[in-house]
């Protein structure tokens, strides 16, 4: 199993490009089972492991799917769906698999899809999908582990999410792009993931308005064609990379990724004290000497990224006083804290706050990662501290971050992967 050796206490300096976005391009790939002739080229699909779980996925329900992990580039043909099951086997890998019901139930008029595994966040129930196709004259039943969904056709209706749901908005997007009538969805997400979704279906022929905003209206189309289309630069990982610059006092770039989606990350960044610049070629941040403490409250976008609340959290260890962080989305998103304070750290949970002391010095030690963003903001945290590090189960971060160990590598990190 792999692990990565970081001797930390180095400043970071140079440019990093970002790939495509993970949580974009996994329901853009799913969502090309609506596609029912033809082969749709998506670029900017970054070579992750959740990619290549998906392509699983994809190919067992019967599509043909090619990748360039080099390019980054997918060719799908789904003409011939002959599957309507989702099994666990696959499903557990991911939970963005949950996304198949929707195209799977609009093209087969039933889907079977296992209840979906990834990261172990707390409770993260797929009720808010299961309500949403109710609305639109499915009927559902949970048996044996499966969500089984029978719907010929679905009707358009009214949507109403008593907290916005990323995954939920979406799944939704595709029951109602070829429904019987319009759909209206009240306190939908907001996130730019949930935009490119819509501007790729919209550019397939869908009749999607309002995506970006809570209230979205959905005219449906009888069919949707084969396009062409590039997935937008993922906001998190470049977080994550603007702000290991942040906690080792240096100078790092960004390229490919779209700065108005990172305001609020932005607006932290500067009240801990770093200069942002934004330019055509680029985005960088310049870190201050010393960090100041923080307030952070995780919330949907436009609030802060529960996604990027491990990395503010790491830089928060070396701040100069006291920082909160309340975490609002996920029940159970702080496992990595107590791998923080191995490292030197004095961070204190009470419910859902975190109470972070800032140290003079991190030191080296044996972590591990639980899940992909807390696995990213444990590696920022080695990157801070003095000596050696080993950060193990880094499989989790490899779901999200493509060759991280290369990226920091070249902006100055002693950082190196190794089978344990």
């Amino acid at each position: 199993m792999d692990k990565f050796i970081i001797k930390g206490n180095r400043k970071l300096e140079g440019k990093v490009k970002i790939e495509g976005s993970k949580n974009a391009a996994l329901p853009i790939i799913f969502g090309t089972l609506l596609i029912n002739k033809g082969e749709t080229v998506l670029k900017n699909i970054p070579p992750l492991r959740d990619i290549y779980t998906s392509i699983k996925v994809m190919e067992y329900l019967g599509a043909k799917v090619s990748y360039d992990k080099k390019e980054h580039v997918m060719t799908i043909n789904a003409e011939n769906i002959n599957q309507n099951t989702a099994p666990y086997e696959l499903m557990r890998q991911m939970r963005a698999s949950f996304l198949v019901l929707g195209p799977i139930l609009v093209r087969m008029s039933e889907a079977r899809v296992s209840l979906p595994g990834g990261c172990v966040l707390g409770a993260r129930p797929v009720n808010f999908h299961i309500t949403a196709f109710r609305a639109l004259g499915a009927t559902i039943e949970e048996k044996g582990g499966y969500v089984i969904a029978k719907g010929k056709p679905l009707k358009g209706g009214s949507v109403y999410f008593d907290r916005p749901s990323h995954t939920g908005t979406e799944n939704l997007l595709y029951g109602a792009v070829m429904a019987k009538g319009k759909t209206y969805i009240a306190n939908a997400a907001c996130d730019p993931e949930v935009v490119d979704v819509a501007n790729f279906l919209n550019k397939a022929g869908a009749k999607i308005y309002g995506a970006g905003t809570p209230n979205i209206v959905v005219e449906p189309v009888k069919n949707l064609k084969n396009v062409e289309y590039s997935v937008a630069g993922d906001r998190l990982v470049a977080g994550t990379y603007l702000m290991a610059g942040a906690i080792t006092g240096g100078k790092v770039t960004i390229t490919g990724c779209n700065g108005d989606d990172l305001t609020l990350v932005f607006h932290k960044l500067t009240e801990m004290g770093c200069e942002i610049f934004q330019k055509k070629s680029g985005i960088t941040i310049k870190a201050p000497k010393k960090l100041n403490p923080i307030s952070v409250t995780t919330f949907p976008y436009p609030g802060f990224p529960t996604d990027l609340q491990a990395c503010i959290m790491a830089c928060s260890c070396k701040s100069s006083g006291t920082s909160h962080i309340v975490e609002t989305v996920f029940e159970d998103r702080y496992s990595h804290t107590m791998e923080m304070n191995r490292l030197g750290a004095d961070i204190k949970i009470t419910s859902n706050e975190a109470i972070i002391r800032g140290v003079k010095e991190l030191n080296g030690a044996e972590v591990m990662a639980s899940d992909i963003r807390a696995g990213a903001g444990i590696v920022l945290a080695c990157l801070a501290a003095k000596g050696k590090s080993n950060v193990l189960r880094v499989y989790h971060i490899d779901r999200g971050y493509y060759q991280i160990e290369e990226k920091l590598s070249s902006l100055g990190a002693d950082i190196i992967r190794t089978n344990d």
